[in-house]
């Protein structure tokens, strides 16, 4: 199983129509090729994680590189892994623009951390930590 975790930046905030749009596209999409992951939106900024077999998950990489709607897309994580991480989502989904206040005690403090290259790219696996505290919050 391979995996990769990519950040990027929209080129406009999306509205929450168009979240739901993308987010309906990548499950359609991503039920069809055997992809699982989960996309987080912040501020402008999506971090996404991709699982499956390799040669589709580079495929769906470069697809999602040529998407006109983001820009800036760097590679914080890509390996094998022994296991699915999201087995049970074609796309998992949350928008952190959620006020703090509904967010569970404990959490706030970790998912302030901006969605861009330069907090996760010294410590790749911080990238993981936050994808796997969502996927145990559901």
């Amino acid at each position: 199983m391979f995996t990769l975790v990519y950040v990027s930046a929209a080129v406009t905030w999306f509205s929450d129509r168009e979240l739901r749009a993308l987010l309906a596209q990548c499950r359609l999409s991503n039920a069809q090729t055997g992809i699982t992951g989960m996309l987080l939106y912040k501020d402008g900024n999506f971090m996404q994680a991709l699982e499956g077999e390799e040669r589709t998950v580079r495929a769906l990489e470069a697809r999602i590189a040529a998407d006109r709607r983001h820009q800036g897309m760097v590679t914080l994580h890509s390996g094998t892994v022994p296991q699915r991480q999201f087995s049970d989502w074609t796309m998992g989904f949350y928008d952190l623009r959620a006020p703090a206040g509904d967010l569970p005690a404990g959490y706030t403090e970790f998912l302030d951390t901006p969605l861009r290259d330069e907090a996760f790219l010294p410590a790749p696996q911080r990238c993981m930590d936050l994808m796997h505290v969502f996927r145990r919050m559901n």
